[in-house]
């Protein structure tokens, strides 16, 4: 497989890179034939892949040492705002492209930690965001719990849960056992990237998973009828699958955050199709439980939350007290700002479409976004992923652009 990993020797660099002591520094090299392998130096590790998702958290690091995005989360001084995308990784690089011809099936590249990792890195290698996401999937948590799926032209789960029955099967998560390859990968990137920048993970809420588990997949024509006969018709059984989905979740945020992630971000993407007031029963509960949990085992572990088209819902998304409130491009940052007060460090907004525009519009939005945001703790981000057909070089240009300004002089 041409492309996968980098030169052998870059496995010893990491060794000496700052915050990185504790991992399991592991590479990818390349074969004579083309076929990636990985090369492994072990060393001391605080969270093995074994231990149980309760295990202690990492040694904590100085304010110093901590990576730029970390430490604008935590209100640490920063000369300017950190920047990463949603959906950095992926269809619009070539290089990934390239690769998917190899690997056609979703799962396959997301569920192969050299194939993960190599993936997370592709956007590091050619932009160097502050932050590096790990390249996975909101449901890939799901066959741990007995639920399988596919990802293909669109999502389809095997067998949809819309029974109490159904939920009382489901088998609670271990994240060590079903899911190593994150725990590999996770651990990778942060021995590759150090402290240059955050190794970042993420997972779905409990409501936008359960769509997806209750509707069999992605929702025809975005009726989310299935699931919302089960909100007003049997919300037993909604509530069974939401309180499972959240325990489970839980765990999966604690083993990220135990092998190397240094920020998770929920993503609630489906969380708009409720009204606010349903939103406060079957959204909004569920996801403070997990911040809630988490924060009393993770006290130090920064949490974003991100959710699709939130004008309606940015106050109740403060009611959930994450970290991070990261603003959709639909909403102005200003006003949003302002609805969800102070005590929140701020996401986004930029539109993702204006990486189809010229360089000139892509410069002036983001000034015009940083100024917007002046004073806040401001990471710099689009207001959702980036889309398909995205130009390449637009995208190297955001990057440079937002990495050579400074607050100082703005």
């Amino acid at each position: 497989m041409a492309q996968v990993g980098g030169a052998a020797n870059r496995c010893l660099e990491a060794l000496s890179r700052p915050g990185t002591q504790d991992l399991q520094r592991v590479h990818l090299c390349k074969l004579h034939q083309g076929r990636p392998r990985r090369t492994a130096v072990k060393i001391n590790m605080q969270a093995a892949a074994t231990e149980p998702a309760t295990a202690a958290s990492p040694p904590k690091e100085s304010g110093d040492d901590l990576p730029l995005l970390v430490r604008a989360i935590k209100g640490m001084p920063v000369h300017r705002p950190p920047v990463w995308m949603m959906r950095q990784a992926g269809r619009y690089m070539k290089v990934y492209q390239d690769l998917a011809k190899k690997h056609p099936t979703f799962r396959e590249r997301s569920e192969n930690a050299d194939l993960s990792t190599e993936i997370s890195l592709q956007p590091w290698r050619a932009f160097r965001p502050d932050g590096v996401i790990l390249f996975s999937d909101i449901l890939t948590p799901l066959t741990g719990m007995g639920i399988d799926f596919q990802i293909g032209e669109g999502i389809h789960v095997d067998d949809p849960i819309r029974t109490l029955e159904q939920v009382h099967k489901l088998r609670k998560l271990n994240p060590a056992e079903a899911l190593p390859y994150v725990g590999e990968t996770l651990r990778t990137l942060r021995a590759e990237v150090g402290n240059e920048a955050a190794v970042l993970g993420f997972v779905g809420a409990p409501f936008t998973l359960a769509c997806y588990i209750v509707e069999g997949g992605s929702s025809k024509n975005k009726t989310y009828q299935h699931i919302k006969r089960l909100a007003f018709g049997n919300p037993e059984v909604l509530h069974a699958l939401l309180s499972h989905l959240a325990d489970s979740i839980t765990d999966y945020v604690r083993y990220q955050a135990d092998q190397g992630a240094q920020m998770v971000q929920i993503f609630d993407s489906w969380a708009s199709e409720l009204s606010p007031q349903d939103f406060d029963v079957f959204s909004r509960p569920y996801i403070s439980r997990i911040i809630d949990s988490v924060r009393s085992t993770h006290p130090d572990l920064p949490i974003t939350l991100f959710i699709s088209d939130s004008g309606g819902l940015l106050e109740r998304m403060a009611l959930t007290k994450p970290d991070c409130i990261s603003i959709h491009s639909s909403i102005d940052l200003q006003d949003g700002i302002k609805r969800i007060g102070p005590e929140f460090a701020v996401q986004g907004n930029i539109d993702p479409g204006i990486l189809f525009g010229t360089k000139e519009a892509i410069t002036q939005r983001i000034i015009e976004t940083v100024k917007q945001a002046k004073g806040t703790r401001h990471i710099l981000n689009l207001g959702h992923g980036v889309l398909v057909g995205t130009p390449e070089e637009n995208v190297e240009h955001f990057f440079k652009v937002a990495k050579e300004l400074n607050y100082d002089q703005l």
